[in-house]
């Protein structure tokens, strides 16, 4: 596992400051659909980190963001070796050059994560986990936070690229937690938001239809940092499921039960 995480912290260490060095810069943008935008740097850095793993690992499988454009990705056999990798998760963010995105690269065997690393290169903060290991922030171990009510947490949530003919739907689980929590954030990067649960910076985090690149990394680090993940009924998280809910654990329960009555209906 030793030689998995240093191949890993290297490839994602370059990227990272490719991004670094571009992202206050134009950019050339294509439209993949409506609302899900490609920039020449998520292609750049997919090519970057593909190009490390396949060298130092021919025989294990990669499931990457932009190679799967279009696709829906088979789940790797059990008795292989698999890397999650989201070249850039915040494209629209970096687009703009909006200052909240990441690189995040994930390994598992079969379904069992390994480790993850989520890089932000703008504020230069790697997360990082590996299976039974805990989590790290530059290094240095993070825990989930200690809130305990949900009128004092601070949650996080997405949208997903349906968001334009669904948004009534996904507003409304957002007017109940509003109504219920402290705040709701809404910044653009999936990966980093779980990270941010990870960190204690914010308390909760749900959204609906993510790809296993945006989760498969850091719902590790949520998961190593004392956190929990599900779908939303509490069934074990399923990187191929559409259903993501991270907590600091505390507040698990009650946001399953603000969910509840919106998705039975």
């Amino acid at each position: 596992m030793e030689t998995f995480e240093a191949v890993a912290r290297t490839a994602v260490a370059e990227a990272g400051e490719r991004l670094r060095a571009v992202w206050r810069g134009s950019k050339r943008v294509e439209y993949k659909g409506p609302v899900d935008l490609v920039t020449e740097s998520d292609r750049e850095i997919e090519a970057l980190i593909v190009e490390r793993l396949r060298a130092a690992f021919p025989d294990h499988l990669i499931v990457a963001e932009e190679a799967s454009a279009g696709i829906s990705p088979a789940r790797p056999p059990a008795d292989r070796y698999a890397w999650y990798l989201d070249p850039l998760d915040g494209t629209v963010n970096f687009a703009h050059g909006h200052p909240q995105f990441c690189v995040a690269l994930g390994l598992a065997y079969g379904a069992e994560l390994q480790l993850g690393i989520v890089h932000d290169p703008v504020r230069d903060e790697t997360w990082f986990a590996r299976r039974g290991h805990g989590a790290t922030l530059n290094g240095e171990p993070i825990a989930v936070s200690e809130v305990s009510n949900l009128e004092e947490a601070l949650l996080a949530t997405g949208f997903p690229y349906d968001r334009r003919t669904h948004a009534a739907f996904y507003l409304e689980f957002v007017a109940d937690f509003l109504q219920r929590a402290c705040d709701v954030r809404r910044a653009g990067s999936a990966a980093l938001d779980l990270c941010y649960v990870a960190s204690g910076r914010v308390d909760g985090f749900w959204e609906w239809r993510l790809k296993p690149w945006d989760t498969a990394a850091a719902s590790l680090i949520v998961s190593e940092a004392g956190g929990r993940v599900s779908d939303f009924a509490n069934d074990p998280f399923d990187l191929y499921g559409e259903q993501t809910l991270a907590s600091n654990g505390r507040l698990h329960a009650t946001m399953l039960a603000v969910m509840k009555p919106r998705l039975e209906a």
